[in-house]
């Protein structure tokens, strides 16, 4: 049901239109920041002499790190307003990408691109954003609303990889972490844009506290599963967007292929997110999340079998980007449609953690395990294993509202 606002004052939430638009310009700038990270592993490893483990690692604590915080900057969010925990967001997220362009150990630059940019991303993409907007739109209408939240990130993953080259390849890798930190900063007035006012509205169902919403949600199967399914989403989204530009140099395609390949990614990814969106209301979930984690473990399995080329890569990253956060909508969606409003980005920050050790798992074998095998097969192979697990334990999820017993007063 929509909560209409108390008699005589004025509307928590702002309109539909303005959180949407708000809403996806800031995951555009945030996660199309993020999704170029990729580009720098070359130009910063040969530039510092570093192993590309001393990279991969950072990117790795950076995942995890936007894990970790989610839920404290959803809880923050859904305690004192989402435009609160955006702004600081936006500040951290240009602090880091500054200190990232200076840092001359592999310790520093693990605590600007890696801690810094991680606590950033968690104040800045979809677990604050989706918090909104499950305030604003009524339930008929939030699975497609997330979509559309889930393909402006995409968007903007389409967008700034090419801007990213250019800026490197025209400017140098530092200079052009610098512009980004100024886009970052873009973040705030749009934050201002989604700045709740009036009373909280009431939620049907009894009042939890933060401590009942926690219980409730780790004690409930299906909460458990969608969060280990979401740990492989992690796992093979990190490491393609990571590794992939490395991996076409070392076999000799031209570098850009590898702007290319996170371009098309990033393109495709659009409909993907905003089509399981739209699916999502017509379908069961569990069901829709199974077969993009299906579908993603046989695409890598034919990228492997098939000979490496330019149009083998093409073809991978369109297929790829169409499944590639195709799985973010559903997801919350049936976080919200279990557990309801009232917590629900606290609640999705703790599914996206689980996300986030996926990442960091990911990203750090997949430098790991190159250095100590000369390849990255062995990460390759357990996409495609991760995948298949994925695939089965979304099948017994109950999408179902939980029933909660009354508390006592």
């Amino acid at each position: 049901m929509q909560y209409p606002p108390h008699p005589g004052l004025p509307s928590r939430s702002p309109s539909v239109q303005q959180v949407l638009l708000c809403g996806a310009l800031i995951v555009t700038l945030s996660m199309g920041i993020r999704h170029g990270f990729g580009l720098w592993l070359q130009p910063i490893t040969v530039e510092r002499g570093w192993p590309r483990e001393t990279f991969a690692f950072a990117l790795a604590v950076q995942n995890l790190a936007w894990g970790a915080a989610g839920p404290i900057a959803g809880m923050l969010a859904d305690r004192f307003g989402a435009w609160k925990a955006l702004v600081i967001g936006a500040l951290l997220y240009a602090l880091g990408l500054v200190l990232m362009s200076v840092s001359q150990s592999g310790l520093a630059f693990t605590g600007s691109a890696g801690l810094l940019i991680g606590m950033a991303q968690s104040a800045t993409t979809y677990a604050v954003i989706y918090g909104v907007l499950g305030r604003a739109v009524s339930p008929e209408k939030r699975s497609w609303a997330f979509g559309v939240a889930a393909a402006a990130g995409s968007f903007g993953q389409f967008c700034m990889i090419p801007l990213e080259s250019h800026l490197i390849a025209g400017m140098g890798w530092q200079q052009a972490l610098w512009v980004l930190a100024g886009a970052a900063l873009l973040i705030i007035p749009l934050a201002l844009g989604l700045r709740e006012k009036g009373p909280r509205p009431a939620h049907a169902g009894p009042h939890q506290s933060i401590g009942q919403a926690l219980r409730e949600a780790f004690g409930y199967r299906s909460f458990q599963l969608l969060m280990l399914g979401y740990f492989v989403c992690g796992f093979q989204v990190v490491f393609i967007a990571v590794h992939m530009p490395s991996y076409l140099k070392d076999h000799g395609l031209e570098p850009g292929l590898a702007t290319t390949s996170l371009a098309l990614i990033g393109l495709f990814n659009i409909f993907g997110t905003y089509t399981a969106g739209l699916m999502g209301q017509r379908y069961p979930k569990r069901y829709l999340l199974s077969a993009i984690y299906a579908l993603r473990a046989v695409t890598i399995t034919v990228f492997l079998l098939v000979p490496l080329s330019a149009p083998s890569v093409w073809i991978f990253s369109a297929v790829m980007g169409f499944l590639w956060l195709s799985t973010v909508p559903p997801t919350n969606a049936v976080v919200l449609q279990i557990f309801g409003p009232q917590h629900l980005s606290m609640l999705g920050g703790f599914v996206f953690f689980s996300h986030q050790i996926g990442s960091f798992m990911g990203v750090w074998l997949g430098g790991k395990l190159y250095d100590a095998t000369g390849s990255y097969d062995v990460v390759w192979l357990l996409a495609i294993a991760l995948g298949v697990m994925a695939a089965l334990v979304n099948l017994p999820v109950r999408e179902q509202a939980i029933a909660r017993q009354p508390l006592p007063a």
